[in-house]
């Protein structure tokens, strides 16, 4: 009850100390794209649940026809705005509102779509025991996730087998340890992560 009101609250103040950026955001969306401002996309939640991500829409409208749910970086899909967001991670903004919902919270497991948590094994399957979240320790550590997939032969294939086991085993092991104030943890080192460095090109 503690947590999801700490994630309530923060997501409710995130909003309206942010709105003027979310304005300039679709703005700039809008003026250089054709297609929504926002991108949605069915996501695997607590229990299982699926529910719709929200994000601002980085690449072209017909996206998910022209590729799979992979991006790596270079990926021609991504506008030019969009390729800035991403390098930002400003397009995870309209997650706050997932957050207000009570789809997601602040800090969990990324959620994944429902192709690749068809994968999981029982053990995997146990970070569907709580909220899914917009930052989480593995996002921390795959910083360059498109980066890396991108070098790969078979991009894929990588992340069904090497990348996402290691989020899912770094995510289950921050779940024993987990607390409140661990929360506040992440997302300090997620901010710190990314004032650290540059957008990418």
């Amino acid at each position: 009850m503690a947590r999801r009101a700490f994630d309530f609250a923060a997501a409710a103040v995130g909003v309206l100390l942010l709105w003027p950026v979310f304005a300039l955001i679709a703005l700039a969306i809008a003026a250089t794209s054709r297609g929504p401002v926002l991108f949605m996309q069915e996501r695997v939640g607590r229990h299982g649940a699926p529910f719709r991500i929200m994000k601002f829409r980085t690449m072209r409208p017909d996206a998910e026809r022209l590729g799979g749910p992979l991006t790596v970086a270079g990926d021609t899909r991504i506008t030019r705005v969009g390729a800035f967001l991403r390098a930002t991670k400003l397009d995870e903004l309209p997650q706050l509102l997932n957050v207000l919902r009570g789809d997601m919270a602040i800090v969990g497991p990324r959620p994944e779509v429902p192709r690749y948590v068809a994968m999981y094994d029982r053990e995997q399957r146990r970070v569907l025991e709580v909220r899914p979240g917009i930052t989480d320790p593995a996002s921390i550590h795959y910083r360059d996730e498109s980066t890396l997939l991108a070098a790969a032969e078979d991009p894929e294939a990588t992340y069904v087998r090497e990348v996402m086991p290691h989020k899912l085993a770094l995510n289950l092991a921050y779940m024993e340890r987990r607390t409140l104030w661990s929360d506040v943890g992440v997302i300090f080192a997620t901010l710190v992560r990314l004032f650290r460095r540059s957008p990418e090109p």
